[in-house]
């Protein structure tokens, strides 16, 4: 390979530095396999819409590495210093213009003394060119018109009906030629048969395939109205809007429509569909060159960023701008998510996109009735408050804002602080809702025997009197049996604590915290070394595989790269706090209780041995 290429390291792989333009000319010698995508979407991403469209040779709204390197070598041929494709110009000068008829076209659209063309002023030039050639056309239709406004009007209702009435025309030719023809020419008895036992309308299929009037030699197209025209009924309609407007205004009312009349109104008409078919569907031919001019100015200044947002992320992974992809920032929860891409379905966007292990959060966005769908990536923090339905705010690369809703969330870890105190947040969680169903249960119990005294209350009140009962005698046995129970449960926690208690205290006092550490690593450890390696699995591909993207590579983003990509709230450098809040919790001396308690219990302990 005779160029030298330059490799950079990010994201756990190597990428290709694309600085220079020998380096972009030479991406045609470069393996493919150490390109990180080989092919993009045209919508969904942010850059230009017209040079994406340039590129796009076979329009099917994907740009692949064959298109991109054909448009390098298209730009180096049409310039005479291919350096220009490195310095970052708004256009082409004319000093790097090779090709004359682009270079001509350019002078012709700078003042005396310019020396660049800008991407604007090519592109005002060709929008020049075909809004002449647009009103150029517009004025020779004039004459192209025999009925005035009136005449595309008739021109549908002519092509509605021609190949009907051109088949009936044949027919008829045909019984001319042989009387024997006439009779087979029109619907048989079986074809009535046949629709006999089916239900009909005027516009079942098997009726408008019948003829159109009664076939003969000489017949006309019957043009009355009702329901004894003679007219198959299913075309009955087209044939009175084709009499409205052709055959009325071009010819006259008459009873039929003869063969000769048809081929008059066709004629009377072609040169309607004769000028509608020239209408021009871009630039004339001898303005091609300011079309070659305006691919050559968006080339220029194109090439090198998009080749660095394809060939290689690096305005991704170098954090030096936003990478094509990204299309905003979505603020949510106290954060900033900077990774956010466009999704057209969420849930087909979901399927693919939870197998890159990253927390996902879907959100549809509104701003003045335009509707948007994102998935933004959450890489640190924690997942506690995100939820369906709650609202943020996404700003797009426009500096627009739009109301974000999240609508789904693929959970996958966030961060190792978020799983190391996930054991002990799902146990607060579980204690907190047993004791939230204990307490509902044991409401529901005293409402329900409080119902239950009322309504035996108002029941004694409309009752006689009667004796009272004798008091039940008092069950020691049964009482006995529940303190005891009560008794061996507090005891057995007693025990519990005061075992773990005894085991801490016979420690020296430099062992405790490493038992207290490893009684954490033991509980917190399985959690976090599984988001560890989730965490360092994380891929950037399947999330652009969902949105089109064909990305070449494992593009990781390891836990440094990940927390980078989503900003915590911060205090700003040099702010003031003030520590005192009106409105806080009184605190409870809880600390100075477990103190003493501990205090008593070691001195219990030492005073026992």
């Amino acid at each position: 390979m005779s160029h030298q290429w330059k490799f950079f390291r990010a994201g756990g792989f190597d990428q290709v530095r694309i600085d220079t333009a020998a380096d972009l000319l030479n991406l045609k010698e470069l393996d493919q396999k150490l390109w990180v995508a080989l092919s993009c979407p045209t919508k969904g991403i942010e850059f230009d819409a017209r040079t994406l469209e340039l590129l796009d040779s076979d329009a099917d709204g994907h740009i692949r590495a064959p298109e991109l390197l054909a448009a390098i070598d298209w730009a180096a041929a049409r310039l005479t210093d291919s350096a220009v494709l490195e310095q970052k110009l708004n256009g082409v000068p004319l000093a790097a213009i090779k090709d004359e008829a682009i270079l001509a076209a350019a002078k012709g659209l700078l003042p005396d003394g310019g020396a660049m063309i800008s991407v604007d002023a090519a592109s005002a030039a060709e929008a020049e060119y075909t809004a002449r050639a647009l009103a150029a056309w517009e004025a020779s239709g004039s004459a192209a018109r025999p009925l005035g406004d009136a005449t595309e009007t008739a021109c549908a209702a002519l092509a509605a009906v021609k190949d009907k009435l051109d088949d009936f025309f044949v027919r008829c030719r045909l019984a001319a030629f042989d009387e024997r023809a006439g009779q087979a020419m029109n619907a048989s008895d079986d074809s009535f048969k046949a629709l006999g036992g089916a239900t009909l309308s005027n516009g079942h299929a098997d009726i408008a395939a019948l003829p159109l009037a009664r076939v003969g030699a000489g017949a006309t197209v019957p043009l009355g109205a009702g329901i004894d025209s003679g007219i198959n009924p299913a075309w009955a309609e087209r044939i009175g809007a084709l009499r409205e407007a052709v055959v009325v205004p071009l010819l006259g009312a008459r009873p039929g429509l003869s063969e000769s009349d048809w081929l008059a109104v066709q004629d009377q008409l072609a040169v309607y569909n004769a000028w509608q078919a020239a209408k021009p569907a871009g630039l004339p031919p001898e303005a091609e060159a300011v079309r070659d001019l305006e691919r050559l100015a968006r080339y220029v200044r194109d090439l090198l960023p998009l080749a660095n947002n394809f060939v290689a992320f690096r305005d991704f992974y170098t954090r030096q701008g936003k990478a094509t992809f990204q299309i905003g920032t979505l603020y949510l929860d106290g954060r900033s998510a900077e990774l956010c891409v466009a999704v057209a379905d969420a849930g087909k966007h979901a399927a693919l996109a939870g197998l890159s292990r990253i927390c996902l959060v879907y959100c549809d966005c509104v701003r003045n009735g335009e509707k948007l769908s994102i998935a933004a990536a959450f890489t640190a923090g924690d997942s506690d408050q995100l939820m369906a339905l709650r609202n943020g705010v996404f700003y797009d690369r426009q500096g627009r804002d739009w109301d974000a809703t999240i609508t789904k969330i693929v959970d996958h870890p966030i961060s190792l602080r978020q799983a190391f105190w996930s054991p002990y947040k799902k146990l607060a969680r579980m204690v907190g809702e047993q004791l939230q169903k204990l307490a509902a249960s044991k409401a529901a119990g005293v409402e329900g025997k409080l119902a239950e005294t009322a309504a035996a209350t108002a029941k004694k009140a409309d009752a006689a009197p009667k004796p009272a009962p004798a008091q039940q005698a008092f069950d020691v046995g049964k009482f006995a049996g529940i303190f005891a129970a009560i008794g061996l449960a507090v005891g057995a926690i007693g025990t519990a604590v005061a075992s773990m208690l005894t085991g801490l205290l016979g420690l020296h006092w430099w062992q405790v915290p490493i038992a207290l550490a490893g009684l954490m690593l033991l509980i917190s450890g399985p959690a976090v070394i599984m988001a560890w390696f989730k965490l360092r699995s994380r891929n950037l591909g399947p999330v652009l595989d969902a949105n089109g993207w064909a990305v070449n590579a494992r593009a990781r983003i390891n836990i440094p790269f990940g927390t980078s990509l989503t900003q915590m709230a911060q205090l700003p450098e040099g702010a003031q706090r003030a520590l005192s809040d009106p409105y806080a919790e009184k605190e409870r001396p809880w600390k100075t209780y477990a103190a003493f308690a501990i205090i008593a219990f070691v001195a219990a302990v030492y005073w026992t041995r």
